[in-house]
C-alpha cells in the first residue's frame, strides 16, 4: 500500500497498523519490517494494554521525545475518568519516570500524565492509557523516597554503614581470616606507590583508584593509622588533578569521585575544610554533569552498560553523601534510588536471574548491583533482595556459567575465561552467604575445587571487605538439590542451557542456545538461533573471534557478525547490530532423557543497522553494511530451530526454514579443531585426543549440499590491540551451503564418544527415519509436507513428538490438544508423565 492511498483505505490501513504495533512488524509498502519487542531507546509510554507486565508496581515510563525539557506528573487510578479519592498522583519531577511505591490490587487500571512547563504552566493531561495486573505478577513495591531519605545518619561514615557491626567483629578477629594476607599484600604495595613518577595520565588514575582502593580496605578492616596517612597523601594529591581533562571520561571521573568520597567519609574529621570542600566541589561537578545528561535519558534507555556498571553508584554515593549539603546532591540521591527501584537489577524487565548483556560482563556489574542491594535495605528497612532476579540467580549462576568450563559463548568477551572468573565467585559467595542458597553454595564450592590461578574466591579483591565484615556468616554445600533439574529456560533473556551431568563437570555435555527478543545490543552478538556446546568444560562447538576491541574490523566482520556463530546465514547475510533483529525461546520441555527447545529466529536477518553509534562505528573502520560484508535484507520468512539434548552424550537439530524467494541456506558450526568432512555421508567429525573425545555431527536434508571449511578470519584480530597477551587460538569455520530454495529442512545429529570408542552409526531406513543406537529419530525433510520430529528410546520409555501426529505413549494413542505442538513424555518432576506445549510469546515493553 503506498503513501498515497486514498481515504477508502485509511480505516483498513490503519487497523493494519495497531495490528502491526502489537505483534511486532512494522508495515512499509508491501514489506513486513520487524520493529523491536524492547526499544533500546524507548518512543512509546509504558504500561499499556498489550503488556504483560513483569512487576507489581510496574514503572511508568515516558519516552524523552514526548517530555523534552518539560517537568512532569503523573496519575493513577482504578477509574478511566480519575475521579476517585483512590487516585495516587507523583510529584512534579524532572526525570520521565514514576513509581507509586505501593503495589496495586489486580485488576484494570489507568494512568497518564502531564507536563510542567518550565515557569510552571500545566498543560492538559494525556489520554489514559489501560494496563491489567493480574494476580499471577509477582510484587516488589519499593519504599517512597523519604523513608530512604529519614534512614541516612547526619554523622559519617555513611558509605558501608550496612557492614559497620561485621566490621567491628572483623578487626578483633581480622588475622584469622585466609585472605588477610592477600589483603595485607595489597596495601602493601599501595604504600610503596610512587604515583607522582607515572607520566601517563590515564595510567595515573587506574594506579592511584587501585592504590585508594586496597588502602580504604585495610584501613575499614584493621584501623591502622599508617593505611589512613597514606590515603591522606593521596586524596591531596588527587585533588591537586581536579581540572584533568582525563576526568572526563565516565569511568574515570567515577573512580576519581568514589576514592574522594571514601576518604571523605572514614576520615572526616582529618580533613580540613578547605579538603572537604575541595572534595564536596570535585565529586559535584563530576556527578551533576552526568546527571544532567541521565534525566529522561536512563529511565528509556534499555540498559546503557557503562551508567549501570559503575555511574549510577556514583551518584548515588555522592548523593549519599552530599544530600545535607547541596540541593543538587539530594536531587541526585533521588533520582538514583528512583531509577533503581525502577529499572533495576539489568534494565528491570529481567526475571529469570541471567544477565542479557553477556555473560562475562556481569563481572562489570555485580559490585555495583551488590552494593546498591545492600545499601538501599539498610537505610530503607526493606529488603531489595526480594526483587524476583535474586530468586533465580543461585540458579541461574550454576547453568548458564558451570564450575570448569567455559562460559556459553555469548555476549562480549565470552572466549576470555576458560573458568567461572574470581569476581563471579564473589558476587555468589555474597548470594550464599545473604540466602543460603544451595546452589549459590555449591557453585561457590565446586568452582573452588581444582580452580585455576585467578578463579578462586579468595582471588577477588571486589569483594573482599564484604567477606571481612560476614566472616561469622557462613554456609555449606551438600551438593546440589536432588530435584535439580537438567535444564533452565531463561524465558525473559531468551537462552537455554542444558546439562547432561552438571554436578559432574569432568563428565557434563553442556548445550547452550541463545534466541533473545532483546536482539543484539552493545555488549551481545547478532547470534540469535545459535548454541554453543562443551564437553568437560572444553569448547566442541563455539562461536569464535576475539573481543580486543568493542569496534575494530575483527569485531564487526568475524566475532559480533552471524558469520562467526552456530547459526545461519541467508544469502551470505547475517543479522543486524539492531534490537530488532531479535528471536525468542518459544518452547522448552525437561525431563530426565531429554531436554529440549524450540527458537524462532524469522524477524532476526533484517537489513542493516539504524543506530547512529554503529553506522559511526562502521563509518571509522571504513567498512560499509553492505551485501559483500554480509549486511542487507533478505526474505526470510522462516527460521525455527528445534534442538534437544538426548542425555548424556547426543545432541539433535531440526531446522524449518522458509523464504519469500529461492536463497542459499549457509549452516554454520565452528570449531577449535579441523574438521574432518565426508561428503558422502555429509558427516563432520572433529578429535580433541588431549580431551579425550571426539564429536561427530552428521547432517539430513533433500537438498543438495556443498561443505567447506577455513581458518581464516574475514578480518583478522589487530596484535596491536592484544593488550592482554592473549594467544590466539585456532578456530575451523564449517559452512554447509543448500540451495538455492524457498524452503528447506535440516536434521542435525551430535554424536560425542570417547577417542577410542567407535561413534554409532546413523542408519537410515527410509527418507528422514534414521536408528542411532537406542534413539529412533524421524523427521519430515520433505517441504511440501507439514514439519515433524519425534524421536524416542523404548530402553528408557521417552516419547518427543512434534507436528500435528499424535504420538504413541505406553500403547495408546496421545491425543494432541493443539496441531503443531511439543510433547514429551518422560520421567519429569520426578514422575513420568506427559507435557505438551505450544509457543509462549515474548512480553514486550516497547
Amino acid at each position: 500500500m503506498k503513501l498515497n492511498t486514498k481515504c477508502k483505505f485509511a480505516f483498513a490501513s490503519k487497523a493494519l497498523m495497531i495490528f502491526a504495533a502489537l505483534f511486532g512488524f512494522a508495515v512499509c509498502g508491501h514489506a513486513q519490517v520487524p520493529v523491536p519487542l524492547h526499544d533500546n531507546i524507548r518512543t512509546m509510554p509504558y504500561p499499556r494494554m498489550e503488556h504483560e507486565l513483569y512487576l507489581n508496581p510496574p514503572p511508568f515510563l515516558v519516552p524523552k521525545a514526548i517530555q523534552k525539557s518539560d517537568k512532569i506528573q503523573f496519575e493513577i487510578s482504578g477509574n478511566e475518568n480519575f475521579n476517585t479519592k483512590e487516585v495516587i498522583q507523583s510529584k512534579v519531577v524532572s526525570w520521565s519516570m514514576f513509581s507509586p511505591h505501593k503495589s496495586l490490587e489486580p485488576g484494570v487500571w489507568y494512568w497518564r500524565y502531564r507536563l510542567i512547563g518550565k515557569i510552571g504552566i500545566q498543560k492538559e493531561w494525556s489520554s489514559p492509557r489501560m494496563f491489567t495486573v493480574k494476580e499471577s505478577t509477582p510484587t516488589f513495591a519499593t519504599p517512597p523516597f523519604e523513608k530512604l531519605l529519614a534512614g541516612i545518619p547526619k554523622t559519617y561514615p555513611r558509605l558501608y554503614l550496612f557492614l559497620s557491626d561485621g566490621l567491628s567483629y572483623a578487626r578483633k578477629n581480622a588475622n584469622m581470616n585466609p585472605e588477610y594476607k592477600e589483603m595485607n599484600r595489597r596495601a602493601e604495595l599501595a604504600l610503596k606507590l610512587d604515583y607522582t613518577s607515572i607520566k601517563n595520565v590515564s595510567s595515573r588514575f587506574i594506579a592511584l583508584s587501585n592504590s585508594l582502593e586496597f588502602l580504604h580496605q585495610a584501613y575499614m578492616i584493621t584501623g591502622l593509622k599508617v593505611y589512613s596517612d597514606k590515603m591522606l597523601e593521596m586524596g591531596r594529591y588527587m585533588l591537586s588533578l581536579s581540572d584533568d581533562k582525563a576526568l572526563e571520561n565516565d569511568f574515570v571521573g567515577g573512580d576519581y569521585s568514589i576514592q574522594l568520597l571514601n576518604i571523605y567519609d572514614v576520615l572526616y574529621s582529618q580533613l580540613t575544610d578547605a579538603e572537604r570542600k575541595g572534595i564536596e566541589s570535585a565529586v559535584i561537578k563530576f556527578v551533576e554533569s552526568f546527571y544532567r545528561g541521565c534525566i529522561g535519558v536512563e529511565e528509556n534507555h534499555i540498559y546503557d552498560n557503562h551508567f549501570w556498571q559503575h555511574t549510577i553508584r556514583v551518584m548515588f554515593q555522592a548523593g549519599l553523601m552530599l544530600h545535607d549539603k547541596y540541593p543538587i546532591a539530594q536531587e541526585i540521591l533521588e533520582y538514583s534510588y528512583e531509577l533503581w527501584s525502577t529499572r533495576a537489577p539489568g534494565g528491570g524487565f529481567i526475571m529469570d536471574g541471567n544477565w542479557n548483556y553477556g555473560t562475562g560482563y556481569f563481572d562489570v556489574d555485580a559490585y555495583t548491583v551488590y552494593y546498591m542491594t545492600e545499601v538501599l535495605t539498610y537505610f530503607t528497612g526493606f529488603r531489595f533482595m526480594q526483587h524476583p532476579w535474586f530468586q533465580n540467580v543461585g540458579k541461574a549462576l550454576c547453568y548458564i556459567w558451570p564450575p570448569n568450563s567455559m562460559s556459553p559463548g555469548f555476549g562480549d568477551g565470552h572466549e576470555r575465561e576458560s573458568q567461572p572468573s574470581r569476581i563471579r565467585l564473589g558476587f555468589a559467595d555474597y548470594i550464599a552467604r545473604e540466602t543460603g542458597n544451595p546452589y549459590a553454595a555449591w557453585y561457590v564450592n565446586e568452582c573452588q575445587t581444582n580452580a585455576k590461578k585467578g578463579g578462586r574466591l579468595t582471588d577477588d579483591y571486589l569483594f573482599r571487605l564484604y567477606r571481612f565484615a560476614r566472616m561469622n556468616k557462613t554456609y555449606s554445600s551438600f551438593g546440589l538439590p536432588k530435584d535439580s533439574p537438567k535444564m533452565m529456560w531463561f524465558k525473559d533473556c531468551g537462552e537455554v542451557e542444558a546439562h547432561s551431568d552438571i554436578s559432574n563437570p569432568g563428565n557434563n555435555l553442556f548445550l547452550s542456545f541463545r534466541s533473545s527478543p532483546y536482539g543484539s545490543g552493545s555488549h551481545t552478538l547478532a547470534d540469535q538461533n545459535s548454541f554453543n556446546l562443551h564437553y568437560k568444560g572444553v569448547p566442541v562447538y563455539r562461536s569464535t573471534g576475539h573481543y580486543w576491541h568493542f569496534s575494530d574490523a575483527h569485531n564487526l566482520l568475524s566475532y559480533r557478525h552471524t558469520r562467526a556463530h552456530n547459526a545461519l546465514l541467508i544469502d551470505g547475510m547475517g543479522q543486524p547490530f539492531s534490537s530488532k533483529a531479535y528471536g525468542n525461546v518459544v518452547r522448552a520441555l525437561d525431563g530426565k532423557n531429554i531436554s529440549y527447545c524450540l527458537g524462532d529466529a524469522s524477524n532476526a536477518y533484517c537489513g542493516i543497522s539504524e543506530y547512529p553509534m554503529w553506522q559511526e562505528n562502521f563509518k571509522k573502520e571504513g567498512i560499509e553494511q553492505s551485501r559483500e560484508n554480509g549486511f542487507g535484507d533478505t526474505p526470510l520468512k522462516l527460521y525455527r530451530r528445534h534442538i534437544l539434548l538426548l542425555h548424556p552424550d547426543k545432541v539433535v537439530i531440526y531446522d524449518e526454514l522458509e523464504a519469500s524467494k529461492a536463497v542459499r541456506w549457509d549452516w554454520l558450526l565452528h570449531s577449535p579443531v579441523q574438521f574432518d568432512i565426508n561428503d558422502n555421508e555429509r558427516k563432520l567429525t572433529t578429535l580433541y585426543d588431549k580431551d579425550g573425545f571426539q564429536s561427530v555431527a552428521q547432517l539430513f536434508c533433500n537438498k543438495e549440499v556443498v561443505f567447506s571449511q577455513t581458518n581464516k578470519y574475514v578480518a583478522d584480530p589487530d596484535q596491536e590491540k592484544n593488550k592482554r597477551n592473549i594467544v590466539v587460538s585456532p578456530a575451523w569455520h564449517l559452512t554447509a551451503s543448500f540451495g538455492p530454495s524457498v524452503k528447506n529442512r535440516i536434521l542435525t545429529i551430535i554424536q560425542i564418544v570417547p577417542t577410542e570408542e567407535s561413534p554409532l552409526v546413523v542408519t537410515q531406513q527410509s527418507e528422514g527415519n534414521l536408528i542411532c543406537g537406542d534413539w529412533q529419530i524421524s523427521a519430515e525433510l520433505n517441504v511440501d509436507k507439514q514439519p515433524r520430529l519425534e524421536i524416542q528410546n523404548k530402553k528408557r520409555d521417552v516419547v518427543f513428538s512434534f507436528g500435528d501426529d499424535s504420538p504413541v505413549i505406553k500403547g495408546k494413542v496421545y491425543s494432541r490438544k493443539q496441531s503443531g505442538s511439543s510433547v514429551l513424555y518422560d520421567r519429569i518432576d520426578g514422575k513420568k508423565q506427559v507435557l505438551e506445549m505450544s509457543d509462549c510469546p515474548a512480553r514486550p515493553t516497547r
